[in-house]
């Protein structure tokens, strides 16, 4: 049969009787001893607990704090494209201010209004407190600068876009052509200045130019605008006709033979009002030409850049500027 272990006996040396008695344990100290160990075996956990939390990372932990890392990278990532953003905003805002407000005559935006300050005592009191809130204070700064530029810069070319608008129907209404065709300038007669009167063989001042052209010839409305006047006459201009062209400029086109328009009516460049005649006081069939700027009679030749080279420009101006008779 197999041994039976024996249940193990403690022993306790008497000092008076010099012997050793056995040491029989009650259920009280049973008890105290379990508790004792019990007690022990909490403050040991508690120990180990601790230094877990606070050495090693939960599984949650560990994935919290990826995440964080993986959202500072995106916002240190973020703050590198806002400021080459903001690079991009200061190249338009440099073109803006310096060529197309060259070009359109206008101010430069005020350097203070794209500069100014974000309304609000403290607009990031919310994102203070956190491990991270340097940074993400720093990016919500840049983002609402960038937003402001963005919003001055679009309230610019807005203001630009009517300046374009402005400028083109500016450019469209100036009188850049010649009244007839002239393609090799043989119909270029006389111009601006003093000149010598047909009919009262003085030098008198010529307020225009003078096209030869055979009766009937084509007059062409030398910039959009609208018919001011339609007038019927046999002294001084004759028939002729006056174009307001807006933007200060007016041009008089006299002696015609008739009428292709009527007052109020809307012409652009190019259109067909009228033939050449010799009505009024005229020698001979011609167009006598006028320009106007701001009520005031200029040399129409400085005018005629649109349809000309410049070699025939500088022809033209050489022609004009040649004293001689008149027709009108």
């Amino acid at each position: 049969m197999p041994s039976q272990k024996m249940p193990k006996t403690k022993y306790k040396f008497n000092h008076e009787t010099l012997r050793f008695d056995e040491v029989k344990t009650g259920l009280k100290q049973t008890f105290l001893r379990l508790f004792g160990y019990f007690v022990a075996s909490l403050f040991l956990a508690g120990i180990y607990g601790f230094i877990f939390m606070f050495i090693f990372d939960s599984p949650q932990e560990k994935a919290l704090k990826r995440e964080i890392a993986q959202l500072t990278l995106q916002y240190e990532l973020m703050n590198r494209e806002m400021e080459n953003v903001e690079k991009v905003l200061v190249h338009l805002q440099e073109t803006d201010d310096n060529l197309y407000r060259t070009i359109f005559e206008s101010e430069p935006v005020p350097s203070s209004y794209r500069e100014g300050g974000i309304g609000g005592v403290n607009r990031y009191k919310e994102m203070e407190g956190f491990s991270n809130s340097e940074l993400v204070i720093e990016t919500a700064i840049k983002l609402d600068r960038i937003r402001k530029k963005i919003y001055v810069q679009s309230e610019s070319f807005d203001e630009l876009i009517a300046y374009a608008r402005e400028k083109e129907e500016m450019l469209s209404s100036i009188p850049a052509i010649q009244p007839i065709s002239n393609k090799d300038l043989k119909r270029t007669a006389s111009g601006f200045g003093y000149r010598i009167h047909p009919i009262y063989k003085i030098s008198k001042f010529h307020s225009g130019m003078d096209f030869t052209a055979p009766t009937g010839t084509e007059i062409y409305s030398t910039g959009n605008g609208v018919i001011k006047e339609v007038r019927s006459a046999r002294r001084e201009y004759g028939n002729h006709i006056i174009v307001n062209h807006g933007f200060g400029y007016e041009t008089l086109y006299a002696h015609l033979d008739g009428f292709n328009v009527r007052a109020g009516q809307k012409v652009k460049r190019g259109d067909v009002i009228g033939f050449v005649g010799s009505t009024g006081l005229s020698t001979a069939p011609h167009l006598h030409y006028e320009v106007h700027v701001n009520g005031k009679a200029v040399d129409p030749a400085l005018y005629y850049f649109n349809d000309l080279t410049p070699d025939e420009y500088e022809r033209m101006l050489e022609i004009s500027s040649k004293s001689g008779q008149t027709f009108d």
